[in-house]
């Protein structure tokens, strides 16, 4: 940044978390990592509800954290990651939500494919699938 401007506190926060990303990923010993993690994707609705924000807005805060865990797995060498991302019980949510979900699944796939096709990620599909809709299963298909 050019001397005489000043620093946002979006900037500030933006290098602290960089500056602590690069010092845990010091302390990162290759030798001891798991070659598999799982993780059970809960409470992004209630994260956004706690916000007084709509629960899609945590769906949609949950994905960026997909997409920044599956990168942060693929830097520090971890090969296989399962994501319990959908229960039977997800399908007592309200249909809106339900739908908002497939949607925002489609959208992440769609957007993500090339970067996952880059980076050698195989996506497989664990569980009964043959509910979700069409244009879901079309995603998950292409990924």
């Amino acid at each position: 940044m050019p001397s005489g401007q000043s620093r946002t506190l979006s900037d500030i926060v933006s290098v602290a978390k960089d500056k602590y990303e690069e010092s845990v990923l010091k302390l990162i010993q290759p030798n001891r990592l798991p070659q598999h993690i799982a993780i059970i994707m809960d409470g992004n609705g209630r994260w956004a509800l706690s916000r007084h924000m709509p629960r899609i807005f945590g769906h949609r805060a949950g994905m960026e954290t997909v997409r920044r865990t599956l990168q942060a797995a693929r830097d520090i060498g971890i090969e296989f990651v399962t994501l319990y991302a959908f229960s039977a019980e997800n399908w007592s949510r309200p249909k809106p939500e339900i739908s908002a979900l497939m949607h925002l699944l489609q959208e992440y796939l769609r957007k993500e494919v090339d970067e996952l096709d880059s980076s050698n990620v195989k996506l497989l599909t664990i569980g009964n699938i043959s509910k979700l809709p069409s244009y879901a299963n079309r995603a998950l298909d292409c990924a």
